[in-house]
């Protein structure tokens, strides 16, 4: 009987299918192809600062880490601080002044979708920085030091910070390590000792209000004075989420964005809702409240965490004798606290109503 061949015992040098590479599980260098632009493109990443320069805020630790760059003396870094404040954006600006056209090709970088363990930095990370590059041409000294960048840092085991530790100081002589993390609290002493580190803090109000309204010429949009302000209230200092706002309420409304529209986009309470709902707290009885509340929840479609957070700011507004507010406050973290590990909303918005009752009897006894 003549053996039979298949396709799959033969080797076509002529017509080769190669296998996809399951290998490089968590090893993301960044792609060489140039981000697109388009309409679907995120403002997130098309308005991404692309030089130092154009950092919208913490000019002291950009004009610092950009000194250290420009004489060659970059350290290890470690920049932590709140979500959307710049971190990844200055690091990835420091790459490009570093390498220029060689930026894909010198960073490794890795983030929270990837393996974390210690198998990661014991293989895919130290593989990248073990090996030599060399330049020809330019300024050797500085472009041959690679830069691994891990975002998200905090989210990393402790095994794999400790074998990280080793690795960093292994291969210092032409290698950088830049973390970054929103918790320092989770990155081990023995890591942060071996960095500098530059903690970005929420970004001022003016700040964001400035680069949304680059943001608003460049994309031609109808925004009124009410509305910018509703976003720039509404990010809290994170320009990611003002900017993912922007966007979500202008492809929602597709008109003018007024400040009623980027609220009823995200979600959140307007304020003369909250200024209603503190009405009926502080004026009220506990059955009345709970009713008036509960219906406006359901009719609008809020979140109670959310009106606990916006009630809060309202109390620190009104005129209340100390000891009052700070029994208020003290309650209303509670009911925050609690309502984040998902405890039932209605007996949290009775614990709501009772804390505004209580302080109520404190003012009228505090008034006599």
């Amino acid at each position: 009987m003549a053996e039979v061949i298949t396709a799959m015992d033969i080797d076509d040098d002529n017509n080769p299918s190669p296998k996809p590479n399951n290998n490089n599980k968590g090893k993301n260098v960044v792609a060489a192809a140039a981000p697109s632009h388009g309409k679907a493109t995120p403002w997130v990443e098309k308005y991404r600062p692309q030089s130092l320069a154009d950092v919208a805020a913490h000019r002291d630790i950009v004009d610092t880490i950009d000194r250290l760059t420009s004489e060659n003396r970059l350290p290890h870094l470690l920049l932590y601080g709140p979500p959307g404040t710049g971190k990844t954006s200055t690091i990835l600006a420091v790459a490009r002044k570093l390498y220029g056209a060689q930026y894909h090709n010198m960073i490794l970088e890795l983030n929270a979708s990837d393996d974390r363990g210690i198998d990661v930095v014991r293989q895919q990370i130290q593989d990248f920085a073990s090996t030599q590059s060399f330049s020809f041409g330019g300024d050797s000294a500085k472009s041959s030091v690679k830069l691994v960048l891990l975002d998200e840092a905090d989210a990393m085991t402790k095994d794999a910070q400790f074998a990280l530790r080793r690795v960093i100081e292994k291969y210092t002589r032409n290698t950088r390590f830049s973390l970054i993390c929103n918790h320092v609290n989770k990155i081990i002493p023995a890591l942060q000792s071996r960095c500098t580190r530059f903690r970005f803090a929420p970004l001022e109000e003016f700040h964001v209000s400035e680069r949304l309204k680059h943001v608003i010429e460049t994309e031609g949009l109808d925004v009124s004075e009410s509305g910018l302000a509703a976003v720039v209230r509404l990010s809290n200092g994170d320009m990611r989420k003002a900017l993912n706002i922007l966007q979500s309420t202008h492809m929602a409304s597709q008109q003018q964005i007024t400040e009623e529209a980027v609220y009823l986009c995200t979600g959140n309470p307007l304020p003369k809702d909250i200024e209603q709902i503190s009405y009926w707290l502080l004026n009220e009885s506990f059955a009345e409240s709970f009713k008036r509340i509960s219906d406006m929840k359901t009719t609008k479609g809020l979140a109670l965490i959310d009106i606990v957070r916006e009630v809060t700011m309202f109390v620190f507004k009104i005129k209340m004798p100390p000891d009052v507010r700070v029994q208020l406050i003290n309650d209303l973290a509670d009911i925050e606290y609690r309502l984040t590990f998902g405890c039932n909303d209605r007996l949290q918005l009775g614990s709501l109503v009772a804390s505004f009752t209580t302080a109520r009897s404190a003012l009228v006894s505090a008034a006599k």
